[in-house]
């Protein structure tokens, strides 16, 4: 009898920790990382958390770069910070800068041309040792003058504070996956290395890539592939930092014959256990599944984000660009985050701890800028 009723208090707590997260979720409160009226030509954010807790959301406006810093868990950003303005920035469509944290390192990336439009670049990277007060730099990631030029490319830290960058590469004919790494925080990078190179000639041109590495420092990089006409996700892994990659896996049951590119590349999180999953898109729906596991479709969308928690991973994308931002929690059914949104990101901290943060960009009359939402915020 007592141990029914030990039992029955058991389920209630669960149940009532699960309605209580659903609750919080479905009613997060809508928060400007600009303020109102400033910067409102700002796009495709993205945001990095420390292992402090700290936040960093780092974003383009026309050809700069800024950064906005919450110390408080996303509840108040202080006034923005412009980090770096050194050319023609490749903006828009997912690219844009990208932002980690290494360490006590604050690392933004991004592609920089003299003419842009596709005909030159590079990717370069700054470095804060101060919050994001200020900025040091570049250094220069590809080590072939405008290899980087598509403009599409991805950076991930470890928790040892190892530094990750892959790119769409153009050093020669067909688009292929690049890497290079940091040990330093970002003031070096490696010689370049070839992540995957497509034997029918090219990846998807226009998609970026995702990378992420799990607790133990494996590496996993994902890519909108190109093979037999059809334009699936691949996943390749690295055990020694990158110098070794495994053969390419294709993600999922289906396919998705096109001619054309749907610029939409998905997202790729682990969790604390090492497991992995995926987020992407396939014609007009959203898929999530793990490598080597049947896909689950979520929904109808595009431009897929994920992030993990100690809870498990955080799903968010779009019904359509410019339309409704959908968020999907663990152990919750979906829900709408808001509205008039583009260019959405979710993040946590490398060592899935703290908060869980929102970031995109809305166009909204009277607002228009980047806004954030918080949707965890696990004990430490």
């Amino acid at each position: 009898m007592l141990r029914d009723r030990a039992t029955i208090l058991s389920v209630m707590m669960i149940i009532g920790f699960a309605s209580s997260l659903h609750a919080v979720a479905q009613t997060a409160k809508v928060m400007s990382v600009v303020p109102t009226g400033m910067l409102t030509e700002a796009q495709e954010p993205q945001a990095a958390v420390s292992a402090a807790g700290t936040i960093f959301v780092t974003y383009g406006v026309k050809n700069a770069i800024y950064c906005s810093v919450s110390a408080d868990g996303g509840h108040k950003f202080a006034v923005p910070v412009k980090a770096v303005e050194a050319g023609v920035l490749s903006l828009g469509m997912r690219r844009g800068p990208r932002i980690a944290v290494a360490g006590k390192t604050v690392v933004i990336s991004a592609v920089y041309a003299k003419q842009g439009g596709g005909r030159d670049g590079d990717l370069l990277s700054w470095r804060s040792q101060d919050s994001g007060k200020s900025w040091q730099g570049p250094s220069k990631v590809n080590d072939i003058a405008g290899a980087s030029r598509e403009g599409l490319h991805a950076m991930a830290s470890s928790t040892a504070g190892a530094l990750a960058c892959v790119w769409l590469d153009l050093r020669s004919k067909g688009t292929k996956i690049y890497a290079a790494f940091s040990q330093n925080g970002g003031e070096t990078w490696s010689t370049n290395r070839l992540v995957y190179r497509s034997p029918d000639g090219t990846v998807c041109e226009c998609c970026h890539p995702s990378v992420a590495y799990d607790g133990q420092g494996r590496l996993t990089v994902m890519w909108r592939n190109w093979l037999g006409g059809s334009r699936d996700m691949y996943l390749t892994h690295s055990e020694d930092g990158g110098k070794t990659f495994s053969a390419a896996q294709k993600l999922g049951t289906g396919t998705w014959p096109l001619k054309g590119c749907p610029m939409d590349g998905g997202s790729v999180a682990i969790d604390a256990k090492g497991e992995t999953t995926t987020f992407w898109r396939r014609e007009g729906s959203m898929f999530t599944c793990s490598p080597g596991s049947s896909e689950r479709r979520i929904g109808e969308g595009e431009q897929g984000w994920a992030a993990a928690a100690a809870n498990g991973v955080y799903l968010i994308w779009l019904e359509r660009r410019g339309g409704n931002l959908m968020a999907e929690a663990p152990g919750q059914s979906a829900f709408t985050l808001a509205s008039s949104a583009n260019d959405p990101v979710v993040a946590s901290a490398s060592n899935g701890k703290g908060t869980i943060i929102v970031v995109w960009k809305t166009d909204n009359e009277g607002e228009a800028g980047i806004k954030a939402a918080i949707l965890s915020g696990d004990p430490r």
